[in-house]
């Protein structure tokens, strides 16, 4: 099993199969966003009355040290650590806009993709990209 960290502060973020952020929306609402840690499956989960509407970019935080967690590459994207079960840590980032999917998980030189959005960004990474 991957784990999934704040790259800020090195808090542990999922809890089973779901990686737990803190969100603002465009309005200035707060709440807990849900996101499956399964690289590419774009199911997330959160509080009926947060309301998030289709195209709609999220701020995100890290729900321990409550640091913004905006990727380094663009501020389109969020960035977090996942290590997987050695340990190997690999940075991800993933959008932050509502029904977007783009994920990318960097890899040394390498930036291995997911999501039908990907194309957006993967200038950003400069990097050999591999499917």
């Amino acid at each position: 099993m991957n784990n999934f960290k704040c790259p800020k502060c090195d808090a542990y973020l999922n809890i089973c199969d779901q990686i737990v952020l803190a969100a603002e929306n465009e309005i200035g609402q707060h709440g807990l966003i849900l996101l499956h840690q399964e690289l590419g499956n774009y199911t997330v989960d959160f509080h009926e009355k947060f309301n998030v509407t289709q195209g709609e970019k999220l701020k995100l935080y890290c729900p321990a040290c409550h640091k913004n967690l905006t990727s380094h590459k663009t501020d389109e994207l969020a960035h977090i650590v996942m290590e997987d079960e050695d340990g190997t840590p690999f940075e991800i980032h993933f959008s932050k806009t509502k029904g977007e999917e783009a994920t990318y998980k960097i890899e040394g030189k390498s930036v291995e993709y997911y999501g039908i959005s990907h194309p957006k960004y993967l200038n950003f990474f400069n990097l050999s990209a591999i499917k």
